[in-house]
């Protein structure tokens, strides 16, 4: 595979900020780069999992999307030890509250956005102008299946995938010619933590009484048990999945503009173009309830 046109750092690598670093698709991904001659520089949420990625040799630092002030602390520090260059940005790490919109509260909701985009966009134009001074960079976002299909029960999710999508296509133009390049990752089901942490936020929401007070709640109890007893795995893939395509997104002269992760992201992305609304929405409709 061909390597990203730029110089390397002081240290003879590549340097990449990889977020959501803690487990999953960002853990894999700081893992596999370091061995492709990246210096990576992975980061997570709690001190318990940057102290762990520093004891696997990281250069781990500590970045929250819903905190601001550690957003600008980390990439900081990132900076002072990689000279103030800054090869590439993956942006990774977002949760769901599974649940109706009619039932989620809007603290949930701006909770959510906070982690999922406004936290995204925080750091993102805060790398922007690094990228812009040494005139290359790669900015690449993992987007979702559900960043251009909606589905019931994954509304929160979903808006906040779908403003991704448009922010990232909108970068996009804005940094032609830039050097500067902006990928979009379409991972379908990767087999991570994320239904897990999904349930906890549903407990954290919604709760006993949400659930039963809520006009869903056979569909969300169906729904409960069924991520309990562990998500169907026919179409997931590990996470390495996604970091294959974040290899071809960093290091590929020309990287495309959008990968798509798994079956079901590229059967769906032919049928988002082929199917009108009404027959996509009664498919999509039938495909949820059938999962409960």
């Amino acid at each position: 595979m061909t390597d990203l046109h730029v110089p390397a750092t002081a240290t003879g690598a590549r340097s990449i900020l990889i977020t959501g670093c803690s487990s999953g698709i960002g853990a894999s991904a700081a893992r596999l780069l370091r061995g492709r001659n990246w210096r990576v520089f992975p980061t997570a949420r709690t001190d318990a999992d940057v102290a762990e990625l520093k004891a696997q040799g990281f250069e781990a630092f500590r970045l929250d999307y819903e905190n601001e002030a550690s957003i600008h602390d980390a990439l900081g520090e990132v900076l002072a030890r990689s000279g103030g260059r800054l090869d590439a940005l993956f942006n990774n790490g977002a949760y769901a509250v599974p649940c109706a919109l009619e039932d989620l509260p809007t603290d949930a909701m701006r909770q959510l956005f906070q982690a999922n985009f406004f936290g995204w966009h925080t750091l993102t134009r805060q790398v922007v102008p690094v990228m812009r001074a040494q005139g290359a960079g790669r900015i690449v976002q993992c987007s979702s299946i559900l960043g251009f299909i909606a589905m019931k029960y994954r509304g929160a999710y979903t808006a906040s995938k779908f403003a991704l999508e448009a922010y990232s296509d909108t970068l996009r133009h804005e940094l032609a010619g830039t050097g500067i390049h902006v990928v979009l990752i379409e991972p379908g089901p990767i087999d991570t933590r994320f239904t897990a942490n999904a349930m906890a936020n549903f407990h954290r929401w919604i709760g006993a009484e949400g659930l039963a007070a809520s006009a869903h709640r056979a569909a969300y109890e169906r729904r409960l048990k069924r991520m309990e007893n562990g998500e169907p795995g026919r179409f997931k893939l590990p996470p390495e999945a996604v970091v294959d395509q974040l290899i071809q997104a960093i290091e590929s002269p020309r990287p495309k503009a959008r990968y798509r992760t798994t079956v079901p992201t590229k059967v769906m992305t032919v049928l988002k173009r082929l199917l009108s609304t009404r027959a996509l929405d009664r498919m999509l409709i039938n495909a949820a309830d059938k999962e409960e």
